[in-house]
């Protein structure tokens, strides 16, 4: 049997850090993400999951795990940015993470190299690389190596993967949520309103999260074209890039492919 860190004693002599799971009907999965959470070592987690009224047996796993989870939160919503959105509203954590239901942290001491980052007062984000795996045997399909930051980067759509994006709550009560508005694009243009700020930004150059292939961004072309005009209206929207970052921010993926 393996120990599991009760995430409902924190220890208030070390930064709070909360992590938000979204979840909709995803009984095969949502009990990976949990103790993929649980199983952390950073002993400072505050756990908020926010659940859309699932009714496939997803609710019967978090009945399994309540007295392990900090906040859980169960109502229908608009969507997983509304989800989100909720869940950093119910947050009480100094920094704001997202492992959606999907996913898994890919070592038990993620949030810990996270955390030790955040120990400078002067970082407001951090983020990392992400491994694309198969949905059956988690074998890696692809990496994301986000590389180090530079505004002039985004210019050229570059974006880092944002289930490894942390930040401090502060950045989204001054620079706003995920925007509604967008179906597929929102966590880019959150991303972008803080990142094109003078803020202190760090990178953690290893594989972060274990993300399972088939996302709502590429699990259909119509959902590709979709993304790519969402894409174009964010770079619009905040005054960065165009038509020719966007060209960049699709061909970059290709390299993903090559990175092992």
């Amino acid at each position: 049997m393996t120990d599991s860190i009760d995430l409902n004693q924190p220890d208030n002599s070390l930064t709070l850090i909360t992590i938000i799971t979204v979840v909709y009907n995803n009984v095969h999965h949502i009990k990976g993400a949990i103790q993929s959470v649980l199983l952390q070592n950073y002993p400072n987690i505050e756990y908020v999951v926010i659940d859309g009224n699932s009714n496939d047996g997803t609710l019967e796993v978090l009945e399994e795990f309540k007295n392990q989870i900090s906040v859980l939160l169960v109502e229908s919503d608009r969507g997983i940015y509304d989800a989100l959105n909720k869940g950093i509203s119910l947050s009480n954590g100094e920094v704001v993470g997202f492992l959606h239901s999907d996913d898994f942290f890919a070592n038990n001491d993620v949030v810990g190299d996270i955390a030790k980052v955040f120990k400078n007062d002067k970082t407001e984000v951090v983020y990392g690389d992400l491994d694309y795996v198969k949905n059956n045997n988690k074998s890696i399909v692809r990496r994301w190596k986000a590389g180090k930051f530079s505004q002039r980067k985004l210019n050229y759509g570059w974006m880092p993967p944002h289930p490894t994006f942390y930040a401090r709550k502060e950045l989204y009560k001054n620079f706003g949520g995920f925007n509604l508005a967008y179906k597929i694009a929102a966590d880019y243009d959150c991303m972008l309103r803080f990142l094109k700020k003078d803020i202190a930004i760090s990178y953690i150059p290893k594989v972060l999260i274990k993300m399972r292939v088939g996302g709502a961004s590429n699990k259909s072309f119509r959902n590709i074209i979709q993304k790519s005009q969402e894409d174009y209206r964010v770079m619009k929207n905040n005054k960065i890039g165009g038509f020719v970052a966007l060209i960049w921010k699709n061909l970059s993926k290709l390299q993903q492919f090559f990175r092992q």
